[in-house]
């Protein structure tokens, strides 16, 4: 069976929910790349033992391994896998992420779909810890979007943990998001807030605002978090400014839209509380990642 080395890998800020995710999502994986059988694995000897190890070729940071030992274990439940570098910690080129044991053949038909979630999911960790890295010490905290792969939302925004960021919503069922179609749908700002004021205590609600007068409208309504869609640098300075005016009736602001690596320090610099950022989890590069074999 898959397992963890004492002392080496945690399945860090993995939650039920995902927990719960990951076999299901992992045998659909396996279905679409083995289907009835692993036609190249059939010409391996099947009583063939192997040791193998994946390899980082570039500087990230790991995540996915939970995705990896349930690979494993869905294809041959005698194979063991020993982590070095666990979820949330760097790994330079070169370096031993984990180790393998057990049988050619089955190693062999897990290993695509092994990486497949390895090296997307550290991708997205590394992207994270980079935009994390560009607002140190700004007191800015960097969110994630819905703008996920179909199917790995919870992976991903466990990535999104694993790289130092946080998660903005899961899906339309947990918070409420009152965009520009909502506002007109509803009959303007104060109306759509009123109305989200039904959801519970326990909810979420943030309204997005355009420009500085609707900010101003969100405020007066009581808006507790609005999002600065698409807003300059200078006007997220007066947004800033003004919502600061507010005193204890003041909301934590967000900036979204256009967020990009060269920009997001800018946007941290202007003192809002969150930055969202689709390139997290949208743009995905996929981290560099090698298994070699060991035949003894």
């Amino acid at each position: 069976m898959a397992r963890v080395t004492a002392g080496s890998c945690k399945y860090a800020l993995l939650n039920e929910a995902t927990k719960d995710s990951i076999g299901p999502v992992v045998a659909a994986a396996i279905a679409e790349d083995v289907g009835a059988g692993d036609l190249t694995a059939g010409l391996i000897d099947d009583d063939a033992v192997v040791g193998a190890q994946i390899l980082a070729r570039e500087s990230l940071v790991v995540c996915g391994t939970a995705w990896v030992d349930e690979v494993f274990r869905q294809i041959d439940t005698t194979i063991i896998v020993d982590w070095y570098i666990g979820d949330g910690q760097r790994a330079e080129p070169d370096d031993v992420i984990c180790k393998i044991v057990g049988a050619a053949r089955a190693i062999l038909s897990a290993e695509r779909a092994a990486l497949n979630f390895l090296q997307t999911l550290s991708g997205t960790a590394t992207t994270t810890a980079v935009y994390v890295e560009a607002v140190a010490g700004t007191g800015a905290k960097v969110l994630d979007t819905r703008k996920t792969i179909p199917g790995l939302r919870l992976a991903q925004k466990y990535a999104v943990r694993c790289g130092g960021g946080e998660n903005h919503r899961v899906g339309l069922f947990d918070a409420i998001l009152i965009k520009e179609n909502h506002v007109k749908t509803a009959g303007g700002i104060r109306e759509a807030l009123q109305r989200a004021g039904n959801a519970g205590e326990d909810v979420l609600v943030e309204i997005e605002v355009e420009d500085h007068d609707e900010l101003l409208e969100a405020l007066d309504a009581g808006a507790t978090r609005i999002l600065l869609d698409n807003f300059s640098i200078d006007e997220l300075r007066q947004a800033v400014t003004t919502n600061q005016a507010y005193g204890y009736l003041a909301a934590k602001l967000e900036a979204s839209g256009n967020v990009t690596l060269e920009t997001i320090g800018d946007i941290a610099a202007t003192g809002v509380d969150y930055i969202s950022c689709g390139a997290l989890t949208k743009n995905i590069n996929a981290v560099d990642l090698s298994m070699l074999f060991r035949i003894d």
